[in-house]
């Protein structure tokens, strides 16, 4: 389950993420990313209050991607997907992920694959696809 701190509600920080943040596409998905960058020396703003420390996420399941039981499923898919990868991601960044209509007949671990090759396009998850797993001496 995605935790309540790590998902985007309000409306206002879907817009920015999708207008303001970088994108990139996949077969199944369509990530928009906007980092937070925190200036010392600014007076605190709501969205610096807000933070969370790590990444939040938000869904975009429209009905081309298929009836409501396939975009509940795909949708749960999602965020338990969002939900591993938050340790993963270590930036403070809104993350909006726009499911396509072949998310409905993707498999979780093909949506994971897609969602981690998109995170390192936009520079959120390691640089570096060597043989070692991240978290592993190298």
């Amino acid at each position: 389950m995605l935790p309540e701190p790590n998902r985007l509600h309000r409306r206002a920080d879907f817009s920015r993420t999708v207008r303001c943040g970088q994108r990139t596409g996949r077969r199944d998905l369509v990530v928009h990313a906007f980092v937070h960058t925190v200036d010392p020396a600014a007076e605190p703003t709501e969205d610096v209050l807000i933070r969370v420390g790590g990444p939040r996420f938000g869904l975009i399941v429209s009905k081309a991607v298929g009836n409501a039981v396939i975009r509940h499923r795909v949708a749960r898919r999602l965020r338990h997907i969002c939900a591993e990868m938050r340790t993963e991601i270590s930036v403070e960044a809104d993350i909006v992920i726009r499911a396509l209509p072949g998310a409905a007949t993707a498999d979780s671990a093909e949506l994971l694959r897609q969602l981690r090759g998109a995170a390192r396009k936009l520079g959120l998850g390691p640089a570096v696809r060597s043989g070692v797993r991240s978290g592993e001496p190298a």
